[in-house]
């Protein structure tokens, strides 16, 4: 997926979940912020962020905000894994733009070609009590994926989540349930942090996700890391 129109700016403060203040070309702006999660590791006061500028686009006049959050650079030092990955010499850009895994899952099902190729793909399928992410068939087998974004990265692995997701344990209970029947499930992270191959459950923030990910994988569910190529404007699935 790609961005139209990006600007960068230095992070001020973020007052609650949904909003940022951030000095853009010396004004302070109040911007959206793309993702409900905590992010206290990323927006650090003084870090350079990524916005998608929505000040020329069609129906701009009705947004609060005339800038969407999407990304950050992280500071990291030589010691660093992620280090000779990063795409500045000490900093790694972090796409924290929460509706981005699901959109670049979509192109990367929809490119799919020959034997991986899926015969049907329904996004947002009612499953049970829930929305699942994805719905797909192939050779008359049924197939449900649930997406996940990762941004939160420590000493060169993934983790998630970055804050308690109740939302997060259930869908893995509907998963297990679904594998039980003979549905083929996967729970895919897509990884928003270059050279981050893989993702572990949070413990400190969330047991009960490590325990509800156990029992989902003994069920059948299998787990995707989904690495993706990460610029200031565009994400991509890679591997």
């Amino acid at each position: 997926m790609k961005y139209e129109k990006i600007i960068s700016g230095i992070f001020l403060e973020r007052p609650n979940r949904f909003i940022a203040y951030v000095e853009i070309q010396g004004k302070r702006e109040t911007v959206h912020v793309k993702n409900t999660g905590r992010c206290r590791e990323l927006l650090v006061p003084g870090c350079t962020v990524i916005m998608e500028d929505f000040r020329d686009r069609p129906g701009f006049e009705n947004r609060k905000t005339k800038f969407d959050l999407i990304a950050v650079y992280k500071k990291i030092d030589k010691n660093h894994p992620l280090y000779n990955q990063s795409t500045q010499s000490e900093s790694l850009l972090i796409n924290m733009d929460s509706q981005a895994p699901n959109k670049v899952v979509l192109e990367w099902l929809n490119s799919l070609s020959g034997i991986q190729a899926y015969d049907y793909i329904k996004p947002e399928y009612t499953f049970g009590n829930s929305r699942v992410d994805f719905y797909m068939e192939k050779n008359n087998q049924k197939y449900l994926m649930e997406v996940k974004g990762c941004t939160l990265e420590k000493n060169g692995q993934g983790f998630f989540p970055d804050a308690p997701t109740e939302r997060g344990v259930k869908h893995l209970k509907e998963l297990a349930a679904a594998s039980k029947r003979g549905i083929k499930c996967f729970l895919a992270f897509v990884i928003q942090i270059p050279g981050v191959k893989e993702v572990f459950p949070n413990i400190e923030t969330h047991p009960e996700f490590e325990t509800a990910l156990k029992e989902a994988k003994a069920a059948g569910v299998e787990v995707l890391f989904l690495q993706c190529q990460v610029q200031e404007d565009k994400l991509i699935i890679k591997k």
